[in-house]
């Protein structure tokens, strides 16, 4: 990686904590230049503008998020663990998030409803990524027989993700993580009880 290329990925990393902890609409081109140590020249050397740095940062923010999910998923196999991995790794959150701030697909999703079009466009495809991940292990676990064929995948994965973004809202709001916990155990209780399959090849 050349000079530049880590000047800019230092900038991304903490303009997106920055983002993520006090939005965008909070930070000012004189916050990213404290938090980065750089002039403003520096900064719109490798991105034109603060709306474009927004978008970036957050696409950097929500990579760092995708990694730990789907490291987690690509060690199981049966479609029920795999859902059990990405509960778990999302509860680790509250406590050891992968960037300071809390889930930046909340944080973004709520600020940028109707002020930023273009962070709330890019906040409902990283959502969508997320929709299609957990609705895929759904399908391919009916196909092999690990989940009930009655149940519908994108509805369980709705109600996943709200359950899981819905219980790291209040966490933070309450500072106390008993509110994850509390969702995980109802998740898992779900997943065997509704999902699980009697049959298996």
């Amino acid at each position: 990686m050349s000079k530049g290329e880590e000047t800019k990925t230092r900038i991304l990393r903490q303009a997106a904590e920055l983002f993520n902890q006090q939005g965008y609409a909070g930070s000012s081109i004189s916050d990213i230049i404290r938090v980065t140590g750089l002039q403003k020249g520096g900064i719109y050397n490798h991105f034109p503008s603060k709306d474009e740095l927004a978008l970036q940062a957050f696409d950097f923010a929500i990579a760092l998020v995708s990694q730990r999910t789907r490291a987690a998923v690509r060690s199981k196999h049966h479609a029920i663990e795999r859902l059990q991995a990405i509960i778990e790794v999302f509860s680790s959150f509250v406590k050891h998030p992968p960037i300071q701030g809390g889930c930046p697909l909340l944080n973004t999703a709520i600020e940028s409803d109707d002020a930023h079009p273009a962070l709330r466009d890019r906040a409902q495809q990283a959502m969508n990524s997320w929709l299609n991940l957990i609705s895929q292990i759904i399908t391919k676990g009916i196909d092999r027989n690990e989940i009930r064929p009655e149940v519908n995948a994108d509805e369980v994965a709705t109600i996943i993700i709200a359950t899981l973004e819905g219980a790291m809202m209040m966490s933070k709001l309450y500072d106390d993580e008993i509110h994850m916990q509390r969702a995980i155990t109802h998740l898992k209780q779900y997943i065997t009880t509704h999902l699980e399959s009697d049959r298996t090849n």
